[in-house]
Order: C-alpha cells, then structure tokens, then sequence
C-alpha cells in the first residue's frame, strides 16, 4: 500500500516550498525572520490545499526551531495545557495551529498569556479570514500573510515530487504528462486535492507501469471548487456573481454561477439574484426584475441539475439590461437622514390626530389633493433623496413626473387646500 500522499511534500525547509513566491522571495518577510534567527507570530489564510501548515513547518525547519502542531477542531484545553507545558521545555518554540479560527474565545484567551510573554511562537492557519474570525488580541500579535491557490505548473511539480520520492510512489509508476496537466487543472490550485487523484490513480491503474489521461479522466472530471458555505471561497464566489452583473460581463457571471451550481448552493443564488436585481437593474428594467423573480421561483420548482437553465437566463438578462442602482442610493440616503434627523409626524398625517379642526384633517375624500400635500416637515420640505440615473425609457418617464411634481409645489396649509 502506498503511503499517504499527504506526507510527500513536506519540505525541510522554505527554499523547498513550491510556490507562495510572493512570501518566499529573498527578500521576503519570511526568508529575512529565518536569517536573522528571528521567529515571529503569524497566521497564514487561504483556500484549503495551498500550503499554509507546510510553510509554518518549513518555517519551523529553517529556524531550527522545536514546534508542536495541534487542530483547534480536535484540541482540547488539556492538548494546549500540554503544549505550553512541552513549550516551557524547549523554549524558543513554535506552537502550529490548524483551522485557528475554530478556536474558542476561551481558548484564544488562554494562548494569549503565552504568545505574549515569549513562551511559544503561534503560528496559526485557516481558510477563513482572520480579520472576521479571529479576536482582535489574537490579531494584533500576529503577522498576516495570504496564501494563495498554486498555479497548475506548481501543482505538477509537486505531483512529480509525490511520484519520485520514496515516501510517495517511490517511482512505481509513470504518469502521461497530459495527465497531470488534467490533474492540475482540476485541482483549482489545491495540491492536497490533486494529491489524492494522483494516488486513487496510481491504485487503480499502476499496475501498467504508465497511468493515462483517460484513465485519469474515468476517476475524477469535476473541478474542485472551495464552496463549503464556511469558506471565504464561498463568499467570494458570490461577491464575484454579483460584481461580474454589475459590471455587465455575461461570462464572468455564467462563471460564477456555474461554481455555485456545481455546488448545488442555491440559497446563495436566490438570495444574491435577488439583491442584484433590486439593487444594480432596478428602475432601469423592473420587468427583468420581475423576471428574475419568476426564474428563482421555476429553480426552486425543477430542481438541480436542471434549476441552472432559468437561473442563467436570468444572469443573462440582468447582465445586459438597462442598469440603476438610484432605488438603492435614494433608499440608502433617505436610512442615513433619517437616522440623524428624527422629526415628529404633521398631526395632519397621524393615524388618529387629536384635537385638529376637521378643515386641518387629511382629506381621504379628495384624491385630487393628494399629490398637492407636503409631507415632510418645514425644515427639509425641498429635501431631494431620489436621483435618478435615466437609464431607461421607463426611468425617465419616472423622473417627468418627479420634475412634474416638484414644479406643481405642496402645501401644509390644508383648510385653504380644500378650498380650492
């Protein structure tokens, strides 16, 4: 049986890391810690697979310094109890914890001491990001650095390295340098993902001697997406859905949508069609809203696979329809006045107005009034929080009757209305 994969490319130092150029350049904050035999608090984030545990291990390795790992979603306060224990002996030391953002306030708090007063040096990694998940004490003492997906030459290389070392494959077999590539490409940058292939293969068809890309393709052809709903994949993957509709590119946000249909996640589509819609297409083409509306509700009747059909009619006409965000930016600007400037309602638009002369009451009998009433007080009367952007035939006709409005004027002084 060939051993886990997952041991294969361990590097004993930084300079056998592959890839994270950007945090393992001669000149970087890493590669200057390690000359000057200077370890520093830090935690590494980014999608799953990219190599943040590796490098707090080569960091480790490179520093020549004693380090204990633990996983915050398996490690008890007895395991931290015992690592600062194992910490107080072989001081300097670095303490790796996996998934840090899993761990408790209790337990952030108890570590804080430690981290402080030199005991150990705590190297955190997670897929989340640190500036929502973690304390703030946890943060302000430590470093961060991103770390990011591995391009797909860098994910051949390290499945090259899996099938040369003895820990690996031992080279027992050969794989077709298509195959590989193919690997690659579905990993989405996630070597640990691309790994796991390589072995399943390597089980199923290594006995040839030479694994194929079709025998590779018959095991696995569904790129790995990042999509677990506690992902910052995930989050972005939506931000990106509606930031590609606001920015009009129907291909980046079939993309999108794609992703998020691979994964089956359509509360997030739902959702996020929706605020698009109301929020970015708006008054420029409330029929493509309503639209929307009717293709959410025809995924929701068929179901996935074939849910993705209307959604991506929908994504296209929101895509290239008429945009206007001002319902958004009216309705925003009214939240912000509003909170800064209570005022206390006309007693002519009370519900139930107390003591006012039946001449000073609103009028529910004259519609023809109606839209000759003020309703805002003296102060802000002329107040302007809607400011359309025009860009529709049906915005504009909106806005001439605004301006129609506006030029008509409205009055407080009801009794002398009526009269009229």
């Amino acid at each position: 049986m060939a051993a886990p994969l997952a041991f294969t490319v361990r590097p004993k130092s930084l300079d056998e890391v592959i890839g994270q150029t950007h945090l393992l350049g001669p000149d970087s904050f890493l590669v200057k810690s390690v000359e000057k035999k200077t370890p520093f608090s830090m935690i590494f984030f980014g999608p799953p697979g990219t190599g943040k545990t590796t490098i707090a291990e080569a960091y480790a390795k490179s520093l020549k310094i004693h380090f204990v790992s633990l996983n915050a979603v398996t490690a008890t306060k007895k395991d931290l109890e015992i690592a600062v224990d194992e910490a107080k002996i072989w001081r300097p030391c670095i303490l790796i914890m996996d998934e840090v953002h899993r761990l408790d306030k209790t337990k952030q708090d108890y570590l804080l001491p430690y981290v402080e007063n030199g005991t150990f040096t705590l190297i955190g990694a997670t897929t989340a990001n640190p500036y929502v998940s973690l304390s703030r004490a946890i943060r302000s003492r430590c470093k961060i650095l991103e770390v990011y997906p591995l391009k797909e030459e860098e994910v051949v290389l390290g499945l090259k390295r899996a099938i040369a070392l003895p820990e690996g494959l031992d080279g027992k077999a050969s794989f077709d340098d298509e195959a590989l590539a193919f690997i690659a490409r579905l990993s989405g940058g996630d070597l640990r993902f691309a790994l796991n292939i390589l072995q399943e293969a390597f089980v199923q068809f290594g006995d040839s001697g030479n694994v194929t890309l079709e025998q590779v393709k018959s095991i696995e052809s569904v790129p790995n997406y990042a999509m677990d709903k506690d992902e910052e994949e995930h989050y972005d993957s939506v931000s990106a859905l509606q930031k590609s509709i606001r920015g009009q590119d129907v291909d980046a946000a079939l993309y999108y949508l794609a992703r998020l249909c691979i994964a089956g996640d359509l509360d997030s589509i739902k959702r996020r069609l929706l605020v698009t819609a109301y929020e970015d297409i708006g008054l420029g083409n409330p029929n493509a809203v309503l639209r929307t509306q009717m293709a959410i509700a025809a995924a929701e009747q068929i179901g996935f696979p074939e849910a993705v059909i209307p959604l991506g009619d929908a994504v296209i006409d929101l895509c290239l329809s008429p945009h206007s965000r001002s319902g958004d930016e009216s309705i925003q600007e009214a939240m912000s006045f509003a909170q800064k400037m209570p005022f206390r309602v006309q007693d002519y638009l009370k519900l139930t107005p107390v003591s006012l002369k039946e001449e000073d009451k609103y009028p529910y009998d004259r519609p023809d009034l109606w839209e000759h009433i003020q309703y805002l007080p003296d102060e802000f009367a002329d107040i302007q929080f809607y400011k359309p952007h025009l860009a529709s035939a049906y915005e504009k006709a909106l806005y001439q009757n605004y301006e129609r409005l506006k030029q008509q004027g409205r009055t407080n002084k009801l009794a002398k209305l009526k009269k009229k």
